[in-house]
């Protein structure tokens, strides 16, 4: 065998092992529409704000600012509030404590000057290590049971980041009614909570939506084509959202764009649903997640109002939360 027959055989066997990247995502899905209790656990402590301790931000004073978030305890990985209590009471030294911050990616050490009031020492800081809110779940991959819902990232309210977690569930959201949006404000779906009703695990908290893993599998559940987005089209459409108790609603819209440049503002759609206008006046936080479905099948799912124009809003590819839950 001369040179070119050794160089030709080595690009075909070269070409041939080229991975190919599939998706396992199932060409049908459980359709959502569904409210979903929402609760993540934070990996790490945040910071969302101060209060005054004889007088002064002491919190503020020592250097740590509202979205910061806490790492370590003198020099000891905290996660939880209740791990950074047993800390500062099992190891404070003069009344004050080193305390690490993640900001903007990098750690910082401070000092913290304790005061301490009714035999409990006094931060200066507002802290969770949770975050608890509603949206509506997309889909569940009935092959897998992986499920997509919001569409888009979990923020921290303070600095309006992703916030990275540790965990979390899905739980069971009745809505007792709908605060209406305005032209200068977002409008809310207003729910009360049975936690103890879990439908599942969250595993993931990206741009792209929240993904986990539904145990909490009916007998009725309804199966629809998943649409590939050369498929969508300008024109009619239908959102499926929950206006009261946990009853689904099929609502009529407008697919006015479609841009598949976009991440995940890939659907502009104006709503033209007149008992869903006179409920809500348009988009209202707590309808995040909820599917676009287009001729009979599933197109993608609603993630952003538009506050000066309520009445519109974007939604994602639905392919896109398919590809990102499989990830």
């Amino acid at each position: 065998m001369n040179f070119k027959k050794k160089l030709l055989l080595l690009f075909f066997l070269f070409a041939y092992f080229i991975p190919c990247i599939t998706f396992a995502y199932s060409d049908k899905v459980i359709l959502g529409g569904n409210n979903i209790g929402i609760t993540v656990n934070t990996k790490d402590i945040l910071v969302v704000g101060f209060y005054k301790v004889d007088g002064k931000y002491i919190g503020r004073d020592a250097g740590i600012k509202i979205g910061d978030s806490i790492t370590k305890i003198n020099g000891t990985k905290v996660n939880t509030i209740p791990q950074m209590i047993e800390i500062i009471n099992n190891e404070m030294k003069n009344n004050s404590i080193l305390i690490t911050v993640k900001r903007n990616n990098k750690e910082l050490d401070l000092k913290l000057n304790l005061v301490e009031k009714e035999d409990t020492y006094k931060t200066g800081l507002y802290i969770k290590d949770q975050i608890t809110g509603i949206g509506t779940l997309t889909y569940i991959d009935p092959e897998t049971n992986i499920y997509g819902a919001l569409g888009h990232e979990i923020i921290n309210s303070s600095n309006s980041k992703l916030v990275e977690i540790s965990g979390g569930k899905i739980f069971k959201a009745s809505i007792t009614g709908n605060t209406k949006s305005t032209i200068t404000s977002t409008g809310e779906k207003n729910a009360i909570f049975d936690s103890n009703t879990t439908y599942g695990t969250i595993k993931e908290n990206t741009t792209k939506g929240i993904y986990g893993k539904y145990s909490s599998r009916s007998n009725n559940e309804k199966l629809i084509e998943v649409a590939d987005k050369n498929e969508i089209k300008l024109g009619k459409a239908y959102i499926y959202t929950v206006l009261k108790d946990n009853d689904i609603g099929k609502y009529e819209i407008n697919i006015i764009n479609i841009n598949k440049n976009s991440t995940t503002k890939n659907i502009l759609f104006e709503i033209t649903d007149k008992t869903l206008i006179e409920k809500t006046n348009g988009v209202i936080k707590g309808m995040s997640g909820s599917p676009i479905v287009q001729n009979d099948k599933l197109i993608g799912a609603v993630t952003h109002a538009i506050v000066n124009d309520n009445t519109k809003g974007y939604g994602i590819f639905i392919t896109t939360m398919l590809e990102e839950g499989e990830n």
